[in-house]
């Protein structure tokens, strides 16, 4: 068992990549390979390259130099579209939901642009899909209503839900628990540790250094664009690098 997953290639390998805006570089030459399953900490100052990272690697921006490959295929050329149907897909800090519909009907439409779907799929067929989702997430109670009446961890559960509807082999979990309260942290995190447990490799962005402690089997902290650790979370806290450019020490 442990020959045949050593062998398997990453599930996402990111080559020298490089981006700049005008004179700001505000990646260079970043290098780092995910495994499938795995649970990935990404972490750094503001303005250290994480969301121009993960922009990259969802397809919202494209590098100046480098490759992103997922699955072994070159994306670096593919838009995000093309990318989530891949198997990518990302959750945003600030959920966007359509407030005229209901939860349920939020996610039937994420389920409409679902690699594979069939348009000829029975509604029922897709709204039991939905159901299972939310019922996976912990919003079955409120399948029905507005989203306008949700609190914000449930936005928080809804924005995860849309995202795990096009069924993604890597998910980007963009501080999915920012504002949220320390119970409200411990829920989100179980849902991200159960996802990741189904051999969904997640990176988590995240300012909540405890929750990304307890997620995380390998942390990257960035700064200025640059990789200046990677390793085990207490090796990564422990870099006296981490410590003077995150923590202000």
């Amino acid at each position: 068992m442990m020959s045949s997953i050593a062998s398997e290639g990453p599930l996402l390998r990111i080559d020298a990549l490089t981006r700049s805006f005008g004179g700001f570089v505000a990646l260079d030459n970043i290098s780092v390979e995910i495994r499938k399953g795995e649970r990935f900490g990404l972490i750094g100052p503001n303005g250290s390259g994480k969301t121009t990272l993960v922009n990259c690697i969802s397809g919202a921006l494209r590098p100046n130099k480098g490759t992103v490959r997922f699955r072994e295929e070159d994306i670096t050329p593919l838009p995000p579209n093309q990318r989530a149907h891949r198997g990518i897909a990302r959750s945003f800090q600030i959920p966007r939901p359509f407030r005229s519909m209901t939860v349920l009907e939020n996610l039937m439409v994420a389920l409409d642009f679902a690699p594979g779907h069939n348009l000829l799929e029975l509604a029922s067929h897709r709204r039991d899909t939905a159901m299972s989702i939310l019922t996976r997430m912990g919003l079955a109670s409120k399948a029905h209503e507005a989203t306008a009446t949700l609190t914000q961890v449930e936005l928080r559960k809804m924005e995860l839900a849309r995202a795990m509807a096009t069924g993604p082999k890597l998910l980007i979990s963009d501080e999915a628990m920012a504002g949220l309260s320390t119970s409200e942290v411990d829920e989100v995190l179980d849902l991200l540790m159960s996802l990741a447990g189904e051999d969904i490799a997640i990176i988590m962005i995240e300012h909540i250094m405890q929750a990304v402690m307890r997620f995380s089997e390998r942390v990257m902290c960035l700064d200025a664009g640059r990789i200046i650790a990677i390793g085990t979370p207490a090796d990564v806290m422990a870099n006296a690098r981490v410590q003077e450019a995150y923590l202000g020490t």
